[in-house]
């Protein structure tokens, strides 16, 4: 019965995490243990927000979720995410207002932000870069794991994402 016990413990360290056969139960007990880090999704497709979302939080991650630009922005200043997945067309206000909006104020100017969207051509890329994305994602292109995969990146839980 004492090995059993044993056996049952909590993990103590992520890395304890990675060896155990239920590792999603495993990182969800250890993302409660630690501050969970916050995500902001703009998204005004509410199915797919709500996959995201649900995603995410089995991640481990504390979500917020919007479904206009206006909102984002509103939520970005009150919910003080660590990162945005922000879509490009939305209601309101673009993803790329928002974008740009975010990188020139103070509070918000350090935010990361993935822009996930469905707008495919170099020129759409280029102007998110030039306007300070962190990352470009278009959607018919990427699964749920590599956005999950991505977001880990760019809040340092991840050495380097897969290409």
């Amino acid at each position: 019965m004492r090995a059993m016990t044993r056996n049952l413990t909590r993990p103590r360290t992520r890395s304890d995490c990675k060896a155990c056969a239920l590792s999603v139960v495993c990182s969800t007990i250890m993302g409660n243990m630690e501050t969970k880090k916050k995500l902001l999704l703009v998204e005004d497709d509410v199915a797919l927000s709500s996959v995201y979302r649900s995603r995410m939080e089995l991640e481990g991650f504390e979500v917020q979720e919007v479904n206009n630009g206006e909102d984002a922005l509103s939520a970005a200043q009150s919910f003080k995410p660590d990162l945005i997945l922000l879509d490009a067309m939305m209601p309101k206000i673009s993803g790329f207002d928002v974008l740009d909006i975010l990188r020139n104020t103070p509070d918000t100017a350090d935010i990361r932000i993935i822009m996930l969207t469905a707008l495919s051509q170099p020129k759409d890329k280029e102007r998110a870069e030039a306007l300070g994305v962190d990352d470009y994602l278009v959607k018919s292109q990427v699964v749920i794991g590599d956005v999950v995969e991505r977001v880990k990146y760019h809040l340092g839980m991840l050495e380097k994402p897969a290409e």
